[in-house]
C-alpha cells in the first residue's frame, strides 16, 4: 500500500476538501483524486461518497480513518526511530500566519531559531488579522496561527500563549514619556486602535463607555499604518508593548503612562498535527516557549 495515497485520504477528510488536501500536499487536484481512486481500488471498497459535490465517508471510510492514521503515525516512528533525517526522509513546507502584533515582537526572532534547529524546513509567512487567519486554518490554509483568537475545527489543536501587555503610544515630540490623565488624553487627541470588533477595540470602547468619554476613535488593522500616523501627529495608538520597545529603536515613539491600564491582548497558538512529520511538534514547542517569555 502506498503510504502516499493514504496520506492524501487522511487530508482529503480532515480538511473536508479534495482541493484543500491538494493545496496541503503540494499536487494538483487531479494528482489528489487518481491517489484516492488507486487507494479505493487497492482496498476493494469505495471511502468516499462524492455525490452532491460534498466529500463524505463511506462507512468503509469511517473505518478506515482510524487505520490510515495509525498507519501514518507509525510511518513517522519509524522514520524517527531509524535516525533518518527528516529533512531529506519527508522535506517540510510549513505555512504559518500570526496578526502583526506578534510579527513586531517575537516572529523574528523565533523563525531565526527554527531555521538553526531545522535545516530542512520551509517557512510560508503570512501576516493577517485574526478573523482571517481563524478561517483560514478552518479551511487548510495554513498550518498554524498566532492570532487573538483560538482556531477550531476538525483536528485543530490550540493552547493560549502569555498575553501582551497593551499601553498608549505616542509622539515623543509631544508626550516625551509625561503621565498624563486618561481623559485629558481622549479630549486632546484622535486615539487608535485596531479594526473594528477587535479585541483591543471592544475594550477600548468600554474603557471610555465606562468614564462616559466621548472621544474620536479610528479603527487601523495596520500597526506599520499607526505608527505613521502617531509620528504625524494625528493620535494616540493602543499597542503592545513588546511591539513598542522595537519600534521605539526607530521611530520617534513613546508609550505613554496613563491614569488607566489597558486589557492585555490575547494571543493563542492553534495548529494542526501532522501525522507524517514530528517537525509540527517541534515548531509548536518552541512557539510556546517564544510566545511564553
Amino acid at each position: 500500500m502506498n503510504l502516499r495515497f493514504v496520506e492524501a485520504f487522511y487530508w482529503a477528510v480532515t480538511l473536508k476538501s479534495v482541493t484543500r488536501a491538494a493545496e496541503k500536499l503540494c499536487v494538483t487536484q487531479s494528482a489528489l483524486s487518481n491517489r484516492l481512486v488507486t487507494l479505493e481500488s487497492e482496498l476493494g471498497v469505495l471511502l468516499l461518497d462524492r455525490r452532491d459535490k460534498q466529500l463524505r465517508l463511506t462507512a468503509a471510510g469511517v473505518r478506515f480513518q482510524k487505520h490510515a492514521e495509525r498507519l501514518l503515525h507509525l510511518q513517522r516512528e519509524i522514520k524517527d526511530e531509524l535516525g533518518r533525517s527528516e529533512s531529506v526522509a519527508h522535506p517540510m513546507t510549513l505555512r504559518v500566519g500570526v496578526i502583526e502584533s506578534v510579527l513586531h515582537s517575537w516572529l523574528i526572532e523565533w523563525v531565526r531559531h527554527l531555521r538553526q534547529q531545522h535545516a530542512g524546513l520551509e517557512l510560508e509567512l503570512t501576516v493577517e488579522t485574526s478573523p482571517v487567519l481563524v478561517e483560514q486554518m478552518r479551511r487548510g490554509t495554513v498550518d498554524l496561527i498566532l492570532a487573538a483568537r483560538a482556531a477550531d475545527g476538525s483536528g485543530v489543536r490550540s493552547r493560549p500563549l502569555a498575553a501582551m501587555p497593551m499601553v498608549f503610544v505616542g509622539p515623543c515630540a509631544r508626550f516625551q514619556s509625561k503621565a498624563i490623565e486618561f481623559e485629558q488624553l481622549a479630549a486632546e487627541v484622535d486615539l487608535l486602535t485596531f479594526q473594528r470588533g477587535s479585541q483591543p477595540h471592544v475594550a477600548l470602547l468600554d474603557l471610555l463607555r465606562k468614564r462616559n468619554i466621548d472621544a474620536r476613535v479610528h479603527t487601523i488593522s495596520s500597526i506599520s499604518a499607526m505608527v505613521e500616523l502617531i509620528e504625524a501627529g494625528f493620535g494616540v495608538a493602543t499597542l503592545p508593548q513588546a511591539a513598542v520597545v522595537r519600534l521605539a529603536d526607530r521611530r520617534e515613539l513613546v508609550a505613554l503612562p496613563c491614569s488607566v491600564a489597558l486589557m492585555p491582548l490575547p494571543i493563542h497558538l492553534s495548529w494542526r498535527d501532522d501525522p507524517v512529520a514530528s517537525t509540527v511538534g517541534s515548531v509548536v514547542d518552541s512557539a510556546i516557549t517564544f510566545g511564553n517569555p
